[in-house]
């Protein structure tokens, strides 16, 4: 980043791999345990613990602005497990005034009372996996709570003391109508979320729905659900600001946020990915990738291997730059100014602008003086985007 000189935010993701059965579209990194298999916390903190120390001189001296804890299911981890490491990494590195912590929630794996101990132990942010609230299309994700159970869980959450809620709902569900999807959105709003992640089933490869597809709505349904729900969503007050994100106003995700706007995280845990700048000054940084073993068995070991956990690393050449801080920063509704665009990629605008030049054509890209944005259309086909950016 020739033209930056600061160090860019800090967050932390840690991932917790293990889920009771894996989803037939999920193409994340979970493994399926099925609800009598006895979770190894004790080694999986201790594992957590050693990955932090290793990374910490990465990350010496920086402010935590957000931590996310996401999967995998990481409400099958207990209270105390999450007191204990919340209670390391304080020890360790600063946290932020307003620090946002965040922990993905699966309605159907949740003992009660367990949401007040997750906010007694710190965490102060929810997001629970709803996807629908109908019981048919929920079955055909293989999902294992019901819509009463989604009910249930908010409730509980709100009992907690939890005011910074996320609904996680999908839409394009195999035998789903427009009318079906516009009742989960207003189920959803019912609820009074604070922020509302709305996405599309997509069937990604390596995943049982890619190898076995489910018959999922003809084109112009799905087009009338995304029109409709937009709509829906907007008019109640959660505004758009990234391709499937809405938020009341000052509730966006700070975390999503910090990735979005190319900043650093630290990735612990099976699988997780991390980005870490260093050095500064005249030169700017280098960025470097890096992941840790996938397997959780295979995690777990490399506590007492010499090499430690990291199993990949690379650094981001500057011929890449202008593409990856692209695939971030683009997904933001608002966009991002050249300048800052011209800062982290360390191409003048004038360079960036011809760049640019094939998408603007297209119509998929939206440009003044200052700014640079996706259209409505760039945000529904934000891959041809980054493909015209990646081949100009």
């Amino acid at each position: 980043m020739a033209g930056v000189t600061a160090l860019p935010p800090l967050a932390l993701y840690l991932h917790v791999p293990w889920c009771v059965r894996k989803c037939p579209y999920c193409d994340f990194n979970s493994h399926g345990v099925g609800h009598r298999f006895e979770l190894p916390e004790d080694a999986y903190l201790d594992a957590l613990i050693a990955d932090l120390d290793a990374d910490l001189p990465l990350a010496h001296g920086r402010e935590l602005v957000s931590v996310f804890i996401g999967g995998g299911t990481p409400s099958l981890m207990s209270v105390s497990f999450y007191a204990r490491f919340l209670e390391a990494l304080e020890r360790r590195l600063s946290f932020a005034r307003d620090i946002e912590i965040t922990l993905e929630a699966n309605p159907g794996t949740l003992e009660r009372g367990r949401f007040a101990g997750y906010r007694a132990a710190g965490i102060n942010r929810l997001s629970i996996g709803v996807q629908s609230f109908h019981d048919e299309q929920l079955s055909a994700l293989g999902r294992i709570h019901s819509g009463d159970d989604a009910l249930r869980a908010v409730a509980e959450a709100r009992d907690a003391g939890f005011d910074n809620l996320n609904l996680d709902l999908m839409h394009g569900l195999p035998g789903q109508t427009a009318a079906l999807a516009l009742a989960d959105i207003e189920r959803a709003l019912s609820l009074s979320p604070e922020h509302l992640s709305w996405y599309q089933l997509t069937l990604e490869p390596n995943t049982e729905f890619h190898a076995h597809p489910p018959r999922l709505p003809v084109e112009d349904v799905l087009w009338d659900i995304q029109d409709l729900g937009h709509e829906r969503l907007e008019a109640h007050g959660l505004a758009r600001y990234e391709i499937s994100a809405y938020a009341l106003p000052g509730l966006r995700s700070r975390h999503n946020l910090n990735y979005w706007r190319f900043g650093d995280y630290l990735g612990l845990g099976a699988g997780a990915h991390g980005k870490l700048s260093r050095g500064g000054g005249a030169d700017g940084h280098v960025i470097e990738r890096r992941w840790k073993s996938r397997q959780p068995d295979a995690y777990l070991r490399r506590r007492r291997d010499p090499r430690g956990f990291v199993a990949g690393r690379n650094e981001v050449d500057e011929d890449e730059l202008p593409l990856e801080f692209a695939m971030n920063a683009l997904r933001l509704v608002g966009g991002v100014s050249l300048t800052t665009w011209s800062a982290y990629t360390g191409r003048e605008p004038a360079v960036l602008t011809k760049r640019l030049a094939p998408a603007r054509k297209k119509g998929l890209l939206v440009q003044d003086a200052e700014r640079v944005q996706a259209s409505p259309q760039g945000l529904l086909f934000l891959n041809e985007l980054l493909a015209l950016i990646s081949e100009s």
